[in-house]
């Protein structure tokens, strides 16, 4: 995200004193409440959906998110690249391409 972005999202929950809400497991569970919001755009197809509120869903995710990262200082692109590097040994390239297969069945 860029840090415009970012700080706006910081702003926003500072400007309402939203931060006293923000404990780790009530940004996770709204992390998951808005996916599951996300997937609602999916529930009854897969080809006919809204762009505008699947856009909307995941962005609700995407400030959770950012909010959790806040909260417990951590770096997205330091803790995704650790999340990279895991995925990248659990599934090598010439074991992995083209299948949908968990890393345990390769």
């Amino acid at each position: 995200m860029k840090y415009e972005t970012i700080d706006r999202i910081r702003k926003f929950t500072e400007d309402r004193n939203w931060d006293q809400f923000h404990s780790p497991a009530n940004l996770a569970k709204s992390i998951v409440i808005e996916a599951a919001e996300l997937l609602e755009c999916f529930q009854w197809s897969d080809e006919e959906y809204n762009l505008q509120h699947v856009k909307e869903e995941l962005a609700d995710v995407l400030v959770y998110s950012q909010n959790l990262l806040d909260k417990l200082e951590l770096d997205a692109d330091e803790i995704i690249n650790m999340k990279m590097s895991q995925n990248e040994a659990k599934y090598p390239v010439d074991k992995a391409k083209g299948s949908a297969a968990k890393y345990d069945q390769l």
